[in-house]
């Protein structure tokens, strides 16, 4: 793509960002890679490397100790502009609590290494040493989702609602293949919200989506928040 074309796409990115009254952000494991950790299904990825019969990546530090990046914290700009409605997350990573964004205001679908749900009342709770039970008297268990599960019932109940209620859906870094959260564009799209996605590889909405970026993530959202804060005059 020509330079002047990107560009532009991100002018209107900026552009609908502005213009959003309620914006929802979906993020999937491409927006982590830059902080080190691997994707899924990218030319690297966990999937893509165990499909072609290699080894996982080695990591160069555990993944508690791994910082969010520059496009984490561009979503975090949204939020202390008061352009961020609400957070959708396919990632266990804790990068986006650790960048600073409100509890309340984000959906982790598939759990977080650093919190404990409780089996009873689905609350889920900072993991602290020793600490077994709930606040209700229920048994604390990792909140990570794994294969068969089922996903935490509030928190999707959450993403189903706002993405009926947004204006302005962005994913970023997912490849919108896994299921329930690869619905959630699908109801922002029916209820007649902008879709934009940014990620490396194909997605099942690629056709059907108002603005594609197959860039990098870091070349391309937080140019884009940091165009809205001028628009913004922040």
């Amino acid at each position: 793509m020509a330079e002047n074309d990107l560009d532009r796409k991100i002018d209107t990115l900026a552009q609908w960002l502005h213009e959003s009254q309620n914006p929802v952000i979906f993020t999937g494991a491409g927006i982590s890679t830059d902080s080190g950790l691997p994707d899924f299904r990218g030319p690297d990825g966990v999937w893509t490397r165990r499909d072609k019969g290699l080894p996982p990546i080695k990591m160069d530090k555990p993944w508690d100790s791994v910082d969010p990046n520059i496009a984490h914290l561009a979503v975090l700009d949204l939020q202390n502009m008061g352009k961020l409605k609400f957070l959708i997350s396919q990632n266990i990573d804790n990068l986006h609590l650790k960048s600073g964004i409100e509890f309340e205001r984000l959906a982790e679908l598939h759990g977080n290494i650093a919190r404990l749900r409780c089996e009873s009342c689905e609350k889920t709770t900072e993991k602290i040493a020793d600490k077994t039970a709930c606040t209700c008297g229920g048994n604390l268990i990792s909140s990570v989702i794994g294969f068969g599960m089922a996903l935490p019932q509030e928190d999707i109940m959450q993403s189903y609602e706002h993405s009926r209620n947004c204006d302005l859906f962005v994913v970023i870094g997912s490849s919108l293949v896994v299921t329930p959260a690869a619905d959630m564009p699908v109801e922002a799209l029916r209820a007649g919200a902008k879709l934009v996605i940014i990620n490396r590889g194909e997605t099942p909405l690629d056709e059907h989506c108002h603005l594609r970026f197959e860039e990098d993530i870091g070349e391309v959202f937080p140019e884009a928040v940091e165009r809205l804060k001028a628009m913004m005059g922040s």
